[in-house]
């Protein structure tokens, strides 16, 4: 935003940055909170602490020791944007008119090329920003959408096992004692847990393959009550049809959902739908769509009680094709499903946008504390541009 757009914004954005200063234990550290994110709203080439300083007129070193070391509940603030989104975005499934959705999650992974290797969680990793494996660091996000309200309201940072075997490393760079590796998988639990902790609700949560090919985070996902649905890779394994027993020599068998949706009767003896959806950078596209109920494989490598939407969709122009998985009812109708699956497409390309305009990958600190800082903030600018540009009007497919 350009400083007369800011300055447009000067008493709401003010007003909005008060009702969070319980966060803060002095007037001096409010003070900080502000003028950092002023400087995140602001236009500057790369909102990290010297440029932002230095385009307030603020000490550098006093604002680097205000997001990497100063006194304030940064956990608290997290906590306190969930709450709000809850309060005023996120309707409780079932309570809204016919044909309405209301709010939706998106689990969502931010990457960023690093230099040198005293970054938090800094390795050769693969990185979706290049599209290959370099030298970064991976961080995870909770995003809800609410018609054309979108904001992240949650993120962590995935901290790679070599940091975690490496705990000297983890104590230079300020990483809790009680932090370690989890695959992002478990950190995505629990970014959901925590915001239906906080009185966030979705109608669905929508996810890649990247988790979709966890049976794990599905299963939890399962035991949170929360319905969704997501991508999972060709070669996921799944049941057709219930198997009546099994035998030591013949364990049951799954197929995967690529063999399934091409040469098994539930798929191959029903015609194909014709779905159109818009997809962001695009625009209209004709989709050819296929589905039916199946079971997943329990831990236990038995079929699950319950059944499961396995939801092929393919694209002819381009001869592309995706898997679903889904929880929700049976009776869910198919554009339903469709149009829920495709949200995340909006939504990725809406928050690289964000991302970038309010510099959510430009911490360059290489303190765990303020590099977690430095997102909350972002998470907290963004929600406000997010209210004041939103249609209030929920998801209607």
């Amino acid at each position: 935003m350009t400083a007369m757009e800011v300055a447009a914004l000067g008493g709401a954005f003010a007003s909005f940055l008060r009702a969070f200063s319980g966060c803060f234990s002095n007037r001096r550290a409010f003070e900080h909170f502000v003028t950092y994110c002023r400087g995140l709203l602001g236009k500057i080439p790369r909102k990290s602490v010297e440029p932002i300083a230095l385009a307030a007129g603020a000490g550098v070193r006093a604002l680097q020791w205000f997001l990497s070391n100063g006194k304030w509940d940064h956990d608290r603030l997290r906590d306190m944007i969930q709450q709000r989104v809850a309060t005023q975005h996120s309707p409780v499934p079932g309570t809204l008119p016919p044909g309405q959705f209301g709010s939706i999650g998106v689990i969502d992974e931010t990457s960023d090329d690093k230099k040198g290797n005293k970054t938090p969680g800094v390795q050769r990793q693969y990185l979706g920003c290049l599209g290959k494996t370099d030298n970064g660091i991976v961080t995870v996000h909770l995003c809800l959408v609410d018609g054309r309200f979108k904001s992240i309201i949650d993120s962590d940072l995935f901290l790679p096992e070599s940091w975690d075997q490496d705990r000297q490393r983890c104590k230079d760079a300020g990483i809790p004692n009680d932090l370690h590796h989890r695959p992002k998988t478990e950190i995505a639990l629990e970014q959901v847990r925590r915001a239906l902790g906080n009185g966030v609700r979705f109608s669905f949560l929508n996810f890649d393959e990247g988790y979709g090919k966890s049976p794990g985070f599905l299963f939890g996902l399962d035991k949170l009550g929360q319905t969704y649905i997501g991508e999972v890779p060709k070669s996921f394994h799944c049941f057709g049809v219930r198997p009546k027993y099994s035998s030591l020599q013949k364990p049951f068998q799954t197929k995967q959902v690529q063999n399934l949706c091409r040469y098994s009767p539930l798929f191959r003896d029903q015609p194909w739908n014709q779905v159109k959806l818009e997809r962001q950078t695009l625009g209209t596209q004709l989709w050819r769509v296929k589905r039916a109920q199946i079971y997943l494989r329990s831990p236990k490598g038995t079929p699950t009680d319950r059944t499961y939407w396995l939801i092929v969709a393919w694209q002819p122009e381009s001869n592309e094709y995706k898997y679903f998985i889904s929880n929700a009812p049976p009776n869910t109708a198919l554009i339903t499903l469709m149009k829920m699956a495709f949200t995340r497409w909006h939504v990725e390309h809406s928050f690289r946008a964000a991302k970038g305009e309010i510099g959510f990958i430009d911490y360059e600190g290489r303190c765990y504390d303020g590099l977690i800082r430095h997102l909350t903030l972002c998470m907290l600018v963004m929600l406000f541009l997010a209210e004041q540009t939103a249609d209030k009007a929920s998801f209607s497919p």
